[in-house]
């Protein structure tokens, strides 16, 4: 069974690392947005360890002008634990707690590997794709929450 829990974000680095950002270092793991306000982190554990981590910052996209958004970064699930609905937990989770602070809208830069699993979330694209230096193509994701 997935618990989904808030944890702290230096514990998000290694999987971010080992899944995300295997061609960088650690250090290139941090995001600036990790300490800001309204910033938050999730973790999803399994049997104790942690499978699957996200991060949500509160960032307007200047493309959509609904208000009060929150953005989506660094979401990554080991491999041999996808499937087990994880990713599903941990981004449910969170929506409810966004929602809960009134804010209506979710975004990402995804990688465009991943599209097809975020519009199994219920997100749809937004323009068109773009390349996302060292990582690769990504496209912007959104879902209203409202």
């Amino acid at each position: 069974m997935i618990e989904v829990l808030k944890i702290n974000p230096e514990m998000t680095y290694s999987l971010r690392h080992r899944v995300l950002r295997p061609h960088q270092t650690v250090e290139d793991c941090k995001y600036d947005t990790d300490h800001e306000a309204g910033a938050f982190h999730v973790g999803a554990f399994y049997q104790g360890e942690l499978v699957s981590i996200a991060s949500f910052c509160v960032e307007n996209n200047p493309d959509f002008t609904i208000e009060k958004q929150y953005r989506l970064r660094g979401m990554a699930t080991l491999v041999e634990f996808r499937n087990l609905g994880a990713g599903r937990s941990l981004v449910t989770f969170s929506e409810n707690l966004i929602k809960e602070q009134g804010f209506d809208l979710l975004w990402c830069n995804a990688r465009t590997t991943v599209q097809e699993y975020y519009n199994k979330l219920g997100f749809k694209v937004y323009g068109e794709i773009f390349d996302y230096p060292p990582i690769g193509p990504h496209i912007v994701m959104y879902k209203k929450l409202t």
